[in-house]
């Protein structure tokens, strides 16, 4: 028997800010979020912001 329900939850949600990037290896442009961003094109973390 399995029950769920109960507690109450408290959750924030933060904004994300997209920032838009360029690829050094391809020239790929492109926007993303987070710490570890990566050219979704060709894979590399050698990205700067445009």
């Amino acid at each position: 028997m399995c029950s769920a329900g109960g507690g109450d939850f408290n959750i924030e949600i933060e904004k994300m800010e997209v920032t838009r990037y360029e690829c050094k290896d391809c020239g790929n442009k492109f926007d993303s979020i987070g710490d570890k961003v990566v050219c979704p094109s060709c894979l590399s973390e050698n990205v700067v912001v445009a």
